[in-house]
């Protein structure tokens, strides 16, 4: 990575930057290689270090590079394409759903799905874990709320505690005749408990799916899915299903 004169351009200097570096990534860079630490990225640019931590900002929320944790910043792997809306409608845990389910409680949801759901805002519901990987790395985990009115027949004693318990839930799901769903979905910041799912930093940028399950003229799950923006790009189109792709030619994208 030579050293490039910034002179007067019609763009921000980080933007510019930004363009310098992610040309270089595709020259001299492979996926998963270590960058130098700032202060030597700065000086070898003739950049300020704020003018340097903006453009890899920016190359980060483009899912050009990854920050982790006691490693660095390193060259991100090719996104994996997330096809969202399909024409077929199944319940989740379906034949062919790539989640797995991790944990299941009881718990007060959030207010705004607490609305969609119309249990109350003081209603505890079965909020299931799950999660979604390719190729060794964590791309995505879900929140599943299910009120106890849609899984009536659900034993305590077939239902445990844990995944099995999640498992039960999602049979008994399966039940129920699906009306439809539908999906909306949004930028957002990872929290807490998603950035130690994802292997992320919290405030790191995520895609949030949120999808609604109807039956008997109601909703009858409310899913919330938080996928990293840095290695997902999401797919719209009659697919005949949610799957994710891998395209291993591409170095970064």
């Amino acid at each position: 990575m030579g050293t490039t004169q910034l002179e007067t351009v019609p763009e921000p200097k980080y933007w510019h930057l930004r363009t310098v570096l992610s040309e270089a990534l595709d020259s001299e860079f492979s996926v998963g290689e270590i960058l130098p630490n700032e202060r030597d990225l700065a000086a070898r640019f003739g950049v300020a270090r704020a003018t340097l931590r903006q453009a890899l900002e920016q190359l980060e929320l483009e899912g050009r590079l990854q920050r982790r944790r006691g490693v660095g910043t390193t060259v991100a792997p090719p996104r994996v394409g997330v096809a969202v809306g399909s024409e077929q409608h199944v319940w989740p845990g379906a034949v062919g759903d790539a989640w797995q389910p991790t944990d299941c409680a009881t718990a007060v949801p959030p207010a705004a799905v607490a609305d969609a759901l119309r249990t109350g805002h003081d209603v505890a519901v079965h909020t299931i874990r799950r999660s979604r990987g390719t190729h060794g790395q964590p791309v995505a985990a879900e929140l599943l709320y299910v009120p106890a009115g849609s899984v009536p027949d659900l034993s305590a004693i077939d239902a445990p505690v844990g995944a099995a318990r999640a498992r039960a839930v999602l049979r008994e799901l399966q039940r129920l005749e699906l009306d439809g769903q539908d999906r909306a979905v949004e930028l957002g910041s990872a929290g807490a408990d998603d950035a130690k799912e994802l292997d992320r930093l919290p405030g790191a940028p995520v895609l949030v799916v949120t999808t609604r399950f109807y039956a008997r003229g109601r909703t009858a799950a409310v899913s919330v899915a938080t996928y990293r923006a840095d290695t997902c790009r999401l797919t719209f189109g009659d697919s005949g299903g949610v799957e994710i792709h891998h395209d291993p030619e591409r170095r970064a994208s």
